[in-house]
């Protein structure tokens, strides 16, 4: 015999009724990792929270290269998802940084087909805070671009 609401015992600790969240939690390795933008913090605490284990950008793909071989282009994509074998780029930015990763992405794939990689652009990272009632401010270009939890502001 179960005791307790089923709702409340399947949901993450610190999530509210339907899924929403006050505030995300920051681990200890959030809290130690320098992310290259608010965003992937904001994506990292979404791992976090839901268990699913992440390295941040940890390999970069040469994908072009000089006449002598020397690699003058890279790739290293945001997140490394192990227990899936996926590679997620999460992409928040101007069309013309979307355009511009979407060409490496694409390169990659040509070069490395036996990667897995998913990208995120802002529409889907917007929907995913939305849909767990995460609340998301967009910044401004002269900010950083992006869409960042409101929380992300006092960090500065």
């Amino acid at each position: 015999m179960t005791s307790g609401n089923p709702d409340r015992q399947n949901r993450p600790e610190g999530a509210q009724p339907g899924g929403a969240l006050q505030e995300l939690p920051c681990s200890e390795r959030v809290a130690g990792t320098a992310f290259a933008h608010p965003s992937e913090r904001v994506a990292a605490q979404i791992l976090d929270f839901y268990r699913i284990r992440w390295d941040y950008e940890p390999r970069s793909f040469p994908i072009e290269w000089d006449r002598r071989g020397n690699v003058i282009a890279a790739f290293a994509p945001d997140f490394y998802l192990p227990d899936l074998d996926l590679y997620i780029e999460l992409t928040t930015m101007s069309q013309k940084l979307v355009t511009r990763k979407n060409r490496k992405v694409r390169r990659l794939k040509e070069l490395y087909p036996e990667i897995n990689i998913k990208v995120f652009y802002q529409r889907d990272f917007r929907n995913l805070l939305l849909k767990y009632g995460i609340p998301v401010r967009e910044r401004a270009h002269a900010e950083g671009g992006g869409l960042i939890a409101p929380a992300e502001d006092d960090r500065g």
